[in-house]
């Protein structure tokens, strides 16, 4: 009986040293696992973070198609001036312009050098924009009529009908914050609107999101200078709106 409970002893004690020698074993291998998976953490927490999708920026006015809207201009003959014409005067500037120009017409210069507001009443034009602490390449420069009327007359309804739809899809290209529409041809044209251009002037009035403000036309400038301060007047208010620093004092 002794010696069987003697045998009994040994096997067990044979067993637990066996099983400690299983554990004693499996520390190590726990520790690398432990070190790896702190390894594998501190290599991610020190990785740099993936890069962040850079926001798409809004899409400019397509240059293109200004250019393709111009090139339709150019070949026109939705009204009869396209028969006495020189050039189709399309618009000129900044195709992404905050601050777009509209006249009501060319005249003899625009018609010959195919350009927007060249002439006297361009030369004004020019000295209001900087006195606006701008420059005329900042700007956008259009008018309602592609072409210019004979002998420099006002524009016919049906000439201004057959137009605007041009007049328009600029302004959709370009999308300014304000447009100064110059006259009371343009100022109808823009806004649908039959009121003298003394009414309209002096305050904005919306067109979608974009604001327009009526103002004297530099040609009624030159043959009316004392309508410069009324000019000058809504010229601040658009500076105002666009965040412009009123550096100069108007035109004298």
């Amino acid at each position: 009986m002794m010696d069987d409970r003697g045998d009994y002893l040994q096997i067990l004690s044979t067993v637990r040293r066996h099983l400690e020698e299983r554990a004693e074993l499996a520390r190590p291998l726990e520790k690398d696992a432990a070190f790896a998976a702190k390894s594998a953490d501190s290599v991610q927490d020190e990785a740099p973070p993936p890069p962040k999708s850079e926001e798409k920026p809004q899409a400019a006015p397509s240059v293109d198609a200004l250019t393709a809207l111009a090139a339709e201009a150019s070949v026109c003959e939705l009204c009869p001036l396209y028969a006495t014409r020189t050039n189709v005067v399309f618009g000129a500037g900044n195709p992404n312009a905050d601050l777009m120009f509209v006249g009501e017409a060319p005249g003899r210069d625009e018609d010959l050098k195919g350009l927007p507001f060249v002439g006297r009443a361009g030369q004004l034009l020019t000295k209001i924009i900087e006195a606006m602490g701008l420059r005329r390449e900042d700007v956008y420069i259009a008018n309602l009529l592609k072409c210019r009327p004979p002998e420099n007359r006002n524009p016919l309804p049906l000439e201004a009908e057959r137009c605007r739809p041009y007049l328009e899809r600029q302004i959709g290209l370009i999308q300014p914050r304000a447009v100064v529409a110059l006259g009371s041809y343009a100022a109808a044209a823009l806004l649908n609107s039959k009121e003298r251009i003394s009414n309209l002037r002096g305050r904005f009035h919306p067109l979608g999101g974009i604001q327009v403000m009526p103002t004297y036309h530099p040609a009624y400038l030159l043959r009316n200078p004392g309508g410069k301060r009324y000019v000058w007047e809504d010229m601040q208010k658009v500076m105002e709106l666009l965040g412009l620093e009123q550096k100069g004092k108007g035109q004298g």
